[in-house]
């Protein structure tokens, strides 16, 4: 087992049992104490888990709305360019849809101009946005909403989407490497922007500079079903260069 397999495998049952200890892990992953500790000590450095005495457990829950907000002022004057450089790529009649960051919710404000346009989504921030314009048709994916939450979380939504031939899936990420692809810290909401990937002509990701390179918990596009990338002027010349057969688009 890979190191990247073995860390998403030790998030999954992280997630799934709270916490962990490193000696009942070892016997799981038929891996050395040694090697447990170190993918750990990553996993720490990442944010994605918190060591304790013998092993680990999920970081302490943040407040999900100041989690939102907090994101949207991040980097905002760069997202705002990325949402204007992705609008241009939004034809009228066409069916899109938008995950539930902050980024494709700057998107969707350029969209509110736009005719009979189909938006799916599964963020609130964004369907309410798109609402505005009522020659926009609006289609608001299930889940489960957390406490102060502005999307709504899980794979229940995952059954509507099979149906859905959408044009363009716009979609944000927490990491961008090219090993792994485009990442999230969810697993669940992994799991549902991978099945949006298999089932669309074309995705497109909006991310701004600080997500090149980095990484997250869960794939949920590999590179060679990106399409375009559209990111800000500061992102690594450099590591565009590595992203063949991207269309790389940079914001102004």
């Amino acid at each position: 087992m890979l190191a990247p397999e073995r860390r998403n495998r030790i998030m999954q049952i992280l997630n799934e049992e709270k916490q962990i200890l490193v000696k009942d892990i070892s016997v799981v992953l038929s891996v050395s104490e040694g090697t447990l500790r170190n993918d750990l000590k990553i996993l720490e450095e990442d944010g994605l888990i918190e060591r304790t005495h013998g092993g680990a457990v999920l970081p302490k829950p943040p407040n999900h709305e100041y989690t939102f907000h907090s994101r949207s002022q991040i980097n905002q004057a760069e997202k705002m360019a990325i949402g204007r450089s992705a609008a241009r790529l939004v034809q009228n009649g066409q069916c899109i849809i938008l995950d539930a960051s902050s980024t494709s919710l700057e998107l969707a404000k350029q969209l509110i101009s736009f005719d009979y346009l189909t938006v799916v989504t599964n963020g609130l921030a964004t369907a309410q946005e798109l609402t505005r314009n009522p020659r926009i048709n609006v289609i608001v994916v299930g889940g489960v909403l957390r406490p102060g939450s502005s999307s709504l979380e899980g794979l229940l939504g995952r059954g509507l989407l099979s149906q859905i031939h959408a044009d363009v899936f716009f979609t944000s990420a927490q990491g961008f490497t090219v090993a792994e692809g485009l990442t999230d810290f969810s697993v669940y909401e992994a799991e549902l922007k991978k099945s949006i990937v298999v089932n669309v002509s074309k995705v497109v990701a909006l991310l701004d500079s600080t997500k090149l390179g980095r990484r997250s918990i869960a794939t949920f596009a590999e590179l060679p079903q990106i399409h375009t990338l559209i990111t800000d002027a500061g992102a690594d010349r450099s590591f565009l260069h590595t992203l063949k057969g991207v269309e790389v688009v940079i914001a102004d």
